[in-house]
């Protein structure tokens, strides 16, 4: 690939910042308030804040060691067996197989939101007037013109993405960068209207479902696993690091983008809590644009409205493009279906866009029916487990470097990256056991793996063949 078309540190930033300040940061004030107490709530952020700082160090070292390995943090699976052995590609194959769905389906969430903000210019939208029925089946209008809406938002993206990966890039670049000031001009306001009164007590009680008091702690890991959704994205540069002009700018557009999308979040997070009153908050479910109607008046929520259409625009572009490139690159792994390594004339994974979209089309029918809470809801469930065990298991092939000694020359360096890996290590194993302590998150998380069953001969077949080619060409 020609130096000019591939990913600068700037484009590499964007996507990092736009996959994670995307749907979550709508949402995120209102959930924070009712899982924890403010001072809850900002120990979850620094406890957060420091465990993705550390997997985001462990991408970073990874993609400069191990540059032959580019893809996602799913890649790393396959290297912590035997090379060829085929514990090494079921491992690789399921790891890429649960992260790709995870992807896809996240991508519907991100999609409803946007149709979701488009009815404050658009009441149209949320019509209970009916337009068909069928036996029990009712199809309202405002579902009907949300499928269309999602519809032509899916595959508008899918084209742009098809002209190239590159120029797609520099779209989510320019949106990302107007979400990200949007987001800092509604801080520098939200600060003139901060109430420490409105806030209340920092250490505010909170109950759970049995009216029995919530501890600290409790709190604390409430708050925390609220947070992750928020930080699901900061591998994005990862991905695209074989595209990047230099592997340097990986960890550095990594690191960056964390940091940028972690002021964003706090910011956001404690100002607005300190603009709606608790009870107000909890209740709210656009607690972001109630809080700004609250300062400016009622032109305030259309403009953040606005502000969240482009935020969620380049977040569907990012996370489409992520889609796409995760089963490219671990096919070029000899971890996925050969199929997947099909491309266009821009050196855009066609096939892998195409099926990509077109499961996540399935999804998107679940608008047209009444259930389309229940089915985000799903979703959110798949993709949040998904994004779980690829971040673990880059810590634990981080730790096996600094252990085996493997592409390290200094022994301080070393140390350093094994210390790294080993608290990265203990946060993702904290985070996949909260994370997984629901029954129903468990079982969908089974359910999302077996799946993949079904391909892996194939899988095997063509690492097999692929083996024996390069028998006999040495």
């Amino acid at each position: 690939m020609d130096q000019q078309r591939k990913l600068g540190i700037w484009v590499l930033t964007a996507l990092v910042v736009g996959n994670m300040v995307g749907s979550g940061i709508f949402m995120l004030p209102r959930s924070l308030a009712e899982a924890s107490s403010p001072i809850g709530v900002m120990l979850a952020w620094l406890l957060t804040g420091a465990g993705v700082l550390m997997t985001a160090l462990v991408f970073g070292n990874l993609a400069i060691r191990k540059p032959d390995l580019g893809g996602g943090p799913q890649i790393y699976a396959k290297e912590l067996f035997p090379k060829g052995s085929n514990l090494s590609i079921l491992s690789g194959f399921m790891s890429s197989w649960g992260y790709w769905v995870g992807n896809f389906a996240g991508n519907v969430a991100i999609i409803t939101t946007f149709a979701s903000y488009l009815s404050t210019f658009f009441p149209v939208l949320t019509s209970d007037k009916t337009v068909l029925t069928m036996g029990s089946f009712t199809l309202k209008l405002g579902n009907l013109l949300t499928f269309l809406v999602c519809t032509a938002l899916l595959w508008g993206m899918h084209i742009i993405i098809l002209r190239g990966v590159e120029g797609a890039g520099k779209l989510n670049f320019v949106a990302t960068a107007a979400k990200v000031l949007g987001f800092f001009l509604f801080i520098v306001i939200a600060l003139f209207a901060f109430d420490k009164a409105v806030i209340g007590p920092l250490d505010a009680p909170r109950y759970d479902g049995d009216g029995q008091p919530i501890g600290l702690l409790g709190q604390i890991n409430n708050a925390a696993l609220s947070t992750l959704w928020a930080f699901v994205g900061v591998e994005s540069a990862m991905v695209f690091a074989s595209r990047a002009r230099k592997q340097a700018d990986v960890k550095r557009a990594t690191i960056a983008g964390l940091l940028i999308a972690l002021a964003i979040y706090i910011g956001i997070s404690f100002l607005v809590m300190g603009v709606l009153p608790q009870r107000e908050l909890i209740q709210s479910e656009k607690p972001l644009v109630d809080a700004i109607i609250a300062i400016v008046g009622p032109a305030g929520g259309y403009v953040l409205a606005g502000l969240g259409l482009i935020s969620l625009l380049g977040s569907t572009l990012g996370w489409i493009l992520l889609s796409a490139e995760v089963p490219y690159q671990a096919a070029k792994q000899g971890l996925f279906l050969p199929a997947f390594l099909r491309e266009n004339k821009k050196n855009v994974p066609s096939f892998s866009l195409t099926l990509s979209n077109a499961l996540a089309q399935l999804f998107i029918f679940s608008t047209i029916s009444h259930s389309m809470a229940a089915a985000f809801d799903f979703v959110i469930y798949i993709a949040t487990l998904a994004y779980l065990i690829p971040y673990l298991i880059s810590s634990v092939f981080q730790l096996k470097l600094t252990l085996t000694g493997e592409t390290y020359m200094e022994a301080r360096e070393r140390m350093v990256d094994g210390i790294i890996a080993a608290l990265a290590t203990v946060y993702s194993i904290w985070v996949v056991i909260a994370g997984t302590a629901d029954i129903k998150t468990f079982l969908l998380g089974v359910v999302l793996l077996a799946s993949g069953l079904i391909f892996y001969p194939q899988v095997k077949k063509a690492a097999q063949q692929a083996k024996e080619k390069q028998k006999l060409s040495a």
